[in-house]
This record gives C-alpha cells, sequence and structure tokens, in this order.
C-alpha cells in the first residue's frame, strides 16, 4: 500500500480593508506550492483556498487515468461493461442581486450551473464508498 505524507499549511491574515488573505502552502505529494486567495471572512477565504487545492487534485486524479473519452469495453458476447464513474462538477460565479434567493434564482436559471461547471470525471471501482455532496 502506498502512503502519502506531507503538511498542509494555512494562515489567514486581515489585510487593511477588513478583508482576509489566505496562503495555504501544500507539501503533499506532487504538489509543493502556494496558494494565495482572498475572502469576505476568515472562513471563506479558507474556503477558497481549500477548493483550488482540490480542484488541482482532481485535474491529477482525472489525467492519471488517461482513459480514452469514447473507448468502450465489451464483454466476451459483445455487451457494453457499464463502468461507475464519479463525477464532480464545480461552477462559480461572482453576481449582483437584491438579495441571497435572487442570486441563487440567478444562478440556476437557464442550467448554466452545468453548461459552465468545470466536470471530472474520475472511473472508480463499484464497490468504492463515495458519498456525493448533497
Amino acid at each position: 500500500m502506498t502512503s502519502i505524507t506531507g503538511t498542509i499549511t494555512i494562515n489567514v491574515q486581515a489585510d487593511a480593508h477588513g478583508q482576509y488573505v489566505c496562503e495555504l502552502l501544500s507539501s503533499v505529494d506532487q504538489l509543493r506550492d502556494e496558494i494565495r486567495c482572498y475572502g469576505q471572512t476568515r472562513e471563506h477565504a479558507i474556503a477558497i483556498a481549500l477548493e483550488q487545492l482540490a480542484s488541482k487534485y482532481r485535474q491529477i486524479a482525472e489525467e492519471g487515468q488517461n482513459k480514452d473519452w469514447l473507448a468502450v469495453e465489451r464483454s466476451e458476447s459483445g455487451e457494453a461493461i457499464q463502468k461507475h464513474y464519479h463525477v464532480i462538477l464545480h461552477y462559480e460565479r461572482v453576481g449582483k442581486a437584491e438579495s441571497k434567493f435572487e442570486a441563487m434564482q440567478d444562478t440556476l436559471m437557464g442550467n448554466t450551473v452545468v453548461e459552465n461547471a468545470k466536470v471530472t470525471l474520475i472511473e472508480i471501482d463499484a464497490t468504492l464508498p463515495v458519498q456525493p455532496l448533497t
């Protein structure tokens, strides 16, 4: 079994404008870099930094499979073999609205979330206990 050891250091500081700057330093596996993000609160800044780190790992996981998008594996009888995929959609936007409700409605209109999302498809074993976020 392969083991990965490293550290993720998070440092959050308020700036002169009352906003927060998050510096995330990662020495885990292949990613030895620094992420710097701004947020309205400490938690917002941390969430953005962690999402950027997660995005890098999703990309590594997907690219590591090096799968042909159109390839279909077939059984000996010629039937297509159904596979399992962890499908991850990530969508962000900055919008102007009169209320939180209006911001949500503006986001959902016209399926822009699905159309403009970054989609990651990772093939998984059928028995892997992945619990999608709800």
